[in-house]
């Protein structure tokens, strides 16, 4: 859970805050997520991911590129002892990560984003909208 607006580095480093290090360990997954932000992992959650990943049908086309998006795009990463990690620079590339940066808690993951996508992204959101589709799903409040 939580929000935290960072900024990387000239070298593409990231300062991870304290209370998502303490979940994830000192080494975890990076990926390419969905919406064009990333995705971060514990490696026990990682390997969770990769196992549905790997159930797919692999005669399904759709399946297989879904899991080459994600499989293809992902990276081990370890800390600092500055509490960083290095970023990959193709990863900062394809979320457009130049300096401000937010990483937000999502439960088993943590999304990180460009600030300029975050604000556009959440700028357009209708989150009423939103809640009476997630009913369909069966998500009440």
């Amino acid at each position: 859970m939580g929000r935290y607006n960072h900024t990387i580095d000239p070298k593409g480093r990231l300062s991870i805050p304290s209370k998502y290090r303490e979940v994830l360990g000192e080494e975890f997954v990076v990926s390419k997520g969905l919406d064009g932000c990333l995705f971060v992992y514990a490696n026990e959650d990682w390997k969770v991911f990769e196992a549905k990943l790997a159930s797919l049908p692999l005669l399904n086309e759709e399946a297989r590129q879904f899991a080459r998006f994600f499989l293809s795009g992902a990276q081990p990463v370890t800390v600092d002892k500055q509490g960083r990690i290095l970023m990959p620079q193709d990863l900062r590339e394809y979320a457009g990560l130049e300096k401000d940066v937010v990483l937000a808690g999502m439960g088993s993951r943590i999304e990180v984003w460009s600030l300029d996508k975050w604000n556009a992204n959440n700028s357009q959101m209708d989150i009423n909208a939103i809640a009476r589709g997630m009913a369909g799903l069966g998500m009440t409040i």
